[in-house]
């Protein structure tokens, strides 16, 4: 396994740090969830972001989607506040809990001025969208991350890695130009669309432009919209608005006829004029805090996993915002990887474990692609056989009940499914859906900390300690269930007895079994 050495050192001062297990490049939502679990699950882990110690409000995000909201779900939530103080929040709160305070949901979804996704009908606990700007988001869970120890070294610059057979050298550039050598068994390249770490290790990031000349604004308005969310596209212009809930309106607008470089100046007299071409008006837009353009590109990596380096979020696929699944998907990377790496480096599992990151969660960047480049494609129609697809499609959806719900399953998150061993149960690789418990708790609560949960008819006397929470089912159901950390399921079977069960309990979470 070796890497390219990316970058050299022009200064004089240097030290050499203390290893620690795994370093994650880049502080976004990704790499924030991902040090989160790490910490929590006991791995010492350090963060590297080059930017300084703060939140931006200038993110894209805008939504949580119903499998994410799982995923926080199985997370509690930091026991302290935002201001330092001990929180008064329940030990049973989730992340999902604090933000679903903090946003605003919204059950249903219009597209192209006649389709209407209903999400009040998704079967989950989180049958709604979230919206919630990204910052927001980021901010509790560097609160959780920083509770369970987890290193941050800000404004600190990774320059390049190699690897070998034991782990990753990383070299890295902090304040005042200060070099250091880090050492790590695993680092994640969490650091975006122009990922260094995925540089480093040679990998291209194939892929094209899809729009030019994005518009965004942060604006007042002095109409308030009629929906939460608001958006759609007539003929050549596409506009959304979303608030913030600061009195502040993110706006993304998009005009065929205006593909001009990022860098041409923008001012509020075009956003105007877009916002009223795509939504009939402009709302009394004024007073902008921040104005830019922008390109959407759609990239994915070949691999996310190159040796002892990962690459996940942006750095590993990017697509258009439509349908807001871009936050999302990077959110169920690292609740992927998290559980993986935790039991490798605590010698829970075979490192080979770790190759299943690539099998379960590229294919899903790959979907993710096609349906927001989809939507995309469709809501630009405006040759006459284009606007008869997206108006046949969209008389598909609404007649059709099953291509209904597997739409909201895919841009919800909640309808992938991994791949399963030849012979597996047909559940194995399933989402776990939120069940309750004989004792009157839920599945994902059963989940937090990091734990395997096995649901069983009967009463169960093994374990695997700590990682491991055993539970009965409420209902008279024969089937036995193994579902993983991150919810979904990782062995099933019907009427098990207690050797094969044991053997299932001791493969995927004792010893080194693989998962």
């Amino acid at each position: 396994m070796s890497g390219t050495n990316t970058g050299s050192f022009n200064n004089t001062s240097h030290t050499e740090s203390t290893p620690s297990p795994v370093i994650i490049v880049g502080s976004g939502p990704t790499g924030l969830l991902l040090a989160g679990d790490l910490a929590t699950a006991g791995v010492p882990v350090t963060v590297l972001e080059k930017r300084p110690h703060e939140i931006s409000n200038l993110s894209r995000a805008f939504v949580l989607h119903a499998r994410t909201l799982e995923q926080l779900d199985a997370r509690s939530s930091p026991t302290t506040a935002p201001d330092g103080r001990a929180s008064r929040a329940p030990l049973s709160r989730s992340l999902a809990d604090e933000l679903e305070a903090a946003g605003r949901p919204l059950d249903r979804l219009r597209l192209f001025g006649r389709l209407t996704i209903d999400l009040g009908a998704l079967p989950s606990r989180f049958n709604h969208l979230l919206v919630l700007p990204q910052y927001e988001v980021e901010k509790v869970l560097e609160r959780r991350a920083v509770e369970a120890g987890a290193d941050f070294r800000y404004e600190t610059e990774l320059t390049g890695l190699t690897q070998d057979a034991d782990g990753v050298t990383v070299a890295a550039r902090g304040p005042g130009g200060r070099t250091e050598s880090l050492r790590a068994a695993y680092v994640v390249g969490a650091d975006g669309m122009r990922s260094v770490v995925r540089d480093a290790v040679g990998l291209p990031f194939p892929g094209r432009s899809v729009i030019r000349s994005v518009v965004l604004a942060d604006v007042r308005l002095a109409e308030k919209p009629p929906n939460l969310l608001t958006v759609n596209a007539v003929g050549d212009a596409f506009a959304f608005l979303a608030p913030f809930g600061d009195g502040y309106y993110r706006v993304i607008g998009w005009h065929r006829g205006r593909n001009v470089p990022d860098r041409e100046p923008l001012d509020l007299a075009e956003v105007k004029e877009i916002t009223r071409l795509a939504l009939g008006r402009d709302f009394g837009m004024y007073d902008a805090r921040w104005m830019s353009r922008f390109h959407s590109d759609e990239r994915q990596a070949p691999a996310y996993r190159v040796g002892r380096v990962f690459l996940a979020g942006d750095a590993a696929h990017v697509h258009t915002p439509a349908g807001g699944q871009g936050m999302n998907t990077g959110l169920q990377d690292a609740a992927n990887l998290s559980w993986k790496l935790a039991a490798v480096v605590t010698g829970h599992a075979d490192p080979r474990l770790l190759d299943s990151y690539q099998a379960e969660r590229h294919p899903v960047g790959r979907a993710v692609l096609r349906s927001s480049g989809g939507i995309v494609r469709l809501a630009m129609a405006k040759r006459p056989w284009t606007l008869a697809a997206r108006a046949a499609l969209t008389a598909f959806l609404d007649a059709v009940g099953p291509a209904r719900r597997k739409a909201a399953g895919q841009v919800t998150g909640i309808g992938y499914r991994y791949p399963a061993p030849r012979g597996a149960h047909r559940l194995t690789g399933t989402r776990a859906p939120d069940v309750t418990l004989a004792d009157g708790g839920r599945l994902y609560e059963a989940l937090r900390g990091g734990k395997f949960v096995l649901i069983t008819p009967e009463p169960y006397e093994g374990g695997c300690g700590e990682r491991l929470a055993v539970a009965r089912w409420a209902s008279d159901r024969r089937t036995t269930v193994l579902v993983r950390p991150d919810g979904y399921v990782a062995w099933a079977a019907e009427a098990a007895d207690a050797v094969r069960i044991e053997a299932a309990v001791d493969e995927h979470v004792g010893g080194r079994g693989l998962s």
